[in-house]
């Protein structure tokens, strides 16, 4: 049995060494290599019929990124394997890919075997992510459920809206109608409540919040 499948990436020389690799192993069929998802979108879209199995993709590509391709593939091919091949272990890009039912992501340093590893996993119907990618998303989804258990009270968030806005601590007790005292006690706690170890660290906190 051969499988047919797509590689994408804006890398020339990383397209060719990987066509090259499938082409030394039986049973894969190489239908079209692209630069861009716009290419690929364009030929699935005038080969419907086409028998594809898999479509192995970077991230960071002209025109249609890898993020984008793949929600198109998952739209309107979900008969279609995805797998990106990409350096980028960015949290918030593996939730994303994630959520539109990629169905493996693999660095590209990873090894040859991992590789095929990850091609034979994915044709047989099952999901493959590299232990390095599941550590990101594992940490992330750890960190956001920390962050829901936070509870800051209404007056908490005034106070560390007020200093990511860069009030000093007078500002902030004359705007609260509060003393200068409260408000030290308040950044102490959060300090404390929050895990940070300072004002900037506040900062981050309130940024990621959407607090400012």
């Amino acid at each position: 049995m051969s499988y047919n499948l797509i590689i994408v990436d804006d890398h020339k020389m990383f397209l060719d060494g990987l066509s090259s690799i499938f082409n030394a192993e039986k049973g894969y069929n190489i239908l079209i290599t692209a630069k861009n998802g716009a290419s690929v979108i364009k030929y699935l879209k005038i080969n419907q019929e086409e028998k594809i199995d898999l479509v192995i993709m970077d991230i960071t590509m002209p025109e249609v990124d890898g993020i984008a391709l793949n929600t198109f593939v998952k739209q309107h091919r979900p008969d279609i394997k995805t797998l990106i091949l990409s350096m980028h272990t960015d949290p918030a890009i593996i939730d994303n890919l994630i959520e539109n039912n990629v169905d493996g992501y693999v660095p590209k340093n990873a090894h040859k075997e991992e590789l095929f590893t990850a091609v034979q996993t994915i044709l047989k119907g099952k999901k493959f992510f590299s232990r390095e990618i599941m550590d990101v998303y594992m940490e992330n989804k750890f960190s956001e459920e920390k962050n829901q258990e936070i509870k800051l009270t209404r007056r908490e968030i005034d106070v560390i809206t007020l200093i990511a806005k860069e009030y000093t601590t007078q500002e902030i007790a004359d705007k609260l109608l509060l003393s200068k005292h409260t408000i030290e006690s308040y950044r102490k706690n959060l300090i404390s409540k929050l895990n940070v170890r300072n004002l900037a660290g506040l900062t981050k906190y309130a940024i990621k919040m959407n607090y400012v």
